[in-house]
């Protein structure tokens, strides 16, 4: 089975990684074939077309809805080949209603579609241990269950297409929350003196950090002194477009947004000051980090 992955960002880098490392051949493409060098057991081609003629299964990583447009609708995309007897994955985090529209543009070029986001970021990703949220045809699902699972240290299926892309916002939605509380929570300890350093380790060991937030530890601390939190997992800007569509699904869906809100609108203030490219964990410290002096 020849397996291809399109979009070689960090996300789509890793897990074609880690498919090496399992013996997987594959067929890569990305918009900037410079990224695509590198990796083991596999081969680069020049187009969507001639991923589609040498693969059985497309894992697709893109990050954003207009790259997911580009590629699903644009020329030479998968609206315009025929998908017979192919199957494609669509990682990226969009809405429910994106990603039914994505699946029916895959259903008319004869082919199948199976969405599944993921839990975790670049290092599980690395070790094959994500959360993938599986949804589609359930006969879909089996036929890629063996490679998913190769990916993911916990897989479920979760119904009909949507489901997955609901389910990844949900999972986000306490993350962004928590970044902006966390930034605040920090201000009421070093406004008194107390070193950041140290009100992290404490809220670290205390209900008052969640367990992604312990990983951050060292980075935090190295932004608020040095302005460098070392590598970028999920941008801020990537979170703002994250949290744009939780917002717009709970206000279809005559949803509360207050808590959420607050969150965007602590990320778009973080963005605007110049945020926008560091890791999404940091978007909360902002204004702490403005109130420091570099050691």
């Amino acid at each position: 089975m020849n397996v291809g992955i399109l979009g070689l960002g960090k996300m789509g880098r890793a897990v074609s990684e880690h498919l090496s490392e399992q013996g997987i051949k594959q067929f890569l493409w990305n918009r900037s074939p410079e990224k695509s060098g590198g990796i083991p057991n596999s081969t680069i081609v020049s187009s969507i077309s001639n991923l589609v003629k040498e693969t059985n299964i497309i894992l697709s990583f893109l990050s954003d809805d207009s790259a997911l447009k580009e590629v699903y609708l644009g020329e030479g995309g998968f609206g315009s080949l025929d998908l017979s007897d192919k199957i494609i994955v669509e990682f990226a985090t969009t809405s429910p209603k994106m990603s039914q529209e994505l699946e029916k543009v895959i259903l008319l070029r004869n082919g199948e579609y199976l969405e599944c986001p993921v839990g975790g970021t670049i290092g599980p990703a690395r070790e094959g241990k994500l959360l993938g949220l599986a949804a589609g045809s359930r006969n879909t699902f089996e036929k890629v269950s063996p490679i998913l699972e190769m990916l993911t240290r916990r897989l479920e299926y979760l119904g009909p297409v949507g489901c997955g892309a609901s389910m990844k916002l949900a999972i986000n939605l306490p993350l962004m929350v928590y970044w902006g509380a966390l930034g605040e929570a920090l201000t009421i300890a070093v406004k008194m003196g107390i070193s950041p350093e140290t009100a992290l380790d404490i809220l670290s060991d205390s209900s008052g950090a969640i367990g992604a937030a312990k990983k951050r530890i060292t980075p935090l601390a190295q932004m608020l002194h040095h302005g460098d939190s070392g590598t970028v997992s999920n941008t801020v800007n990537n979170a703002i477009k994250d949290m744009s569509l939780m917002i717009d699904f709970l206000e279809i869906n005559n949803a509360d947004t207050h808590v959420i809100r607050g969150a965007f609108s602590k990320a778009n203030e973080a963005s605007e000051n110049g945020w926008g490219k560091y890791d999404a964990t940091l978007y909360g410290i902002q204004q702490l980090r403005d109130s420091f002096k570099d050691d």
